[in-house]
């Protein structure tokens, strides 16, 4: 096992950066690759989804958005701190590649790679590079875009891979859609952590202002904050339309393949998913997002013709309720958002993420 190739993995630690790690981690494992995940404190504990085999190394990193004034003055002297650490580790071990998915705890094993100069890349999951991805864009041999467009420096080396999703979601790639009609219509409506309450105050509002021609067939089920979850039940009670609210689903595949239309932040994992089962949504992208990049997240469906946007500057129960009566109301347009929606998801992401590595660790 020594003798096989060493990947080395550099992700932050939150789900949007270890999810398609750990998804490439699993597929490069298959093919008889060793991988390390080089990540600090914070992203070890998110690490538990890895292979059993994956080496996971602490190394020490910062960020100057956390911690205050101390935080900050200290910040720089720990990423050297990293960056010398493991520049000393990869002279030892020159591994054949090393892969950064954004996030701070990044900067040590990507700053070392181009110090010794081994192979390098880097994969964004969202339509603008994140703050560390930014800063390496054009210290890297590729990068792998999760999303298109997305908002590159000029001369970036980039190929659009896309984001890998879960194998759940795989099963249900590109799921017959069952067009709105007069029979029970599922609505689903998401929204990550950060944006979960915005939702809770629009989405019930939207419901009641719709004809009762299409609130009575309508099921809907809505993530909401613990705290917003029995005021929205209260919401949909008095619309008298059935309801299941949750602060979080377990079950987001099964969910969006039996729905006529989701509602939900336009996060990287989320668009993937609604792309690739193929699926009619409205986005409201999260405002407070580094770079806007939620909206440019969505860019790609809105232009395919497969989601209508609403800012958080647009979003009222009336612009809602419209954008929602658009879709509910016209079973040809739905069809044909839920068939562009198909046609720009990547069932392959993960393939073309590992064509990629093979292609730079052996040119």
């Amino acid at each position: 096992m020594s003798g096989n190739p060493l990947m080395i993995i550099a992700a932050g630690g939150t789900g949007g950066h270890m999810f398609p790690a750990q998804a490439l981690a699993e597929a490069m494992i298959r093919k008889g690759w060793r991988v390390r995940l080089s990540t600090d404190a914070r992203g070890a504990r998110y690490a538990g989804g890895f292979p059993h085999v994956v080496e996971v190394v602490q190394v020490a990193s910062a960020s100057f958005a956390r911690g205050g004034m101390a935080g900050k003055i200290t910040a720089p002297f720990k990423i050297l701190g990293g960056i010398l650490s493991a520049t000393l580790r990869m002279m030892r071990e020159r591994p054949a590649i090393v892969v950064g998915f954004g996030g701070y705890p990044t900067i040590p094993a990507l700053a070392a790679a181009y110090i010794t100069r081994r192979p390098r890349m880097i994969h964004e999951q969202n339509g603008v590079l994140g703050r560390v991805n930014k800063l390496f864009a054009r210290r890297v041999q590729m990068v792998a875009c999760g999303t298109w467009p997305t908002d590159l420096p000029e001369g970036t080396a980039h190929e659009h891979t896309g984001n890998p999703v879960r194998a759940a979601v795989l099963e249900r790639a590109g799921a017959a859609y069952i067009t709105p009609g007069d029979y029970p219509m599922s609505l689903l409506a998401i929204g990550g952590s950060q944006g979960a309450r915005i939702l809770a105050d629009t989405v019930p509002a939207a419901i009641a202002l719709l004809p009762g021609k299409i609130r009575q067939h309508l099921r809907i089920a809505q993530q909401a904050r613990p705290e917003d979850q029995d005021r929205v039940i209260a919401a949909y009670y008095e619309t008298g339309v059935p309801c299941e609210v949750e602060p979080f689903f377990r079950d987001i595949p099964r969910r969006l393949s039996e729905a006529q239309l989701v509602i939900s932040r336009a996060g990287a994992s989320s668009v993937a998913d609604i792309s690739v089962i193929g699926r009619p949504s409205v986005l409201i992208p999260f405002a407070a997002a580094t770079g806007d990049h939620q909206s440019a997240n969505a860019q790609g469906l809105v232009d395919a013709g497969a989601a209508l946007r609403l800012s958080e500057d647009e979003l009222s129960p009336e612009t809602l309720a419209e954008a929602i009566y658009t879709v509910l109301s016209q079973p040809d347009l739905a069809q044909q958002m839920a068939r562009a929606a198909t046609e720009t998801g990547i069932t392959d992401a993960t393939d073309r993420l590992v064509a990629l590595v093979e292609r730079l660790a052996h040119p």
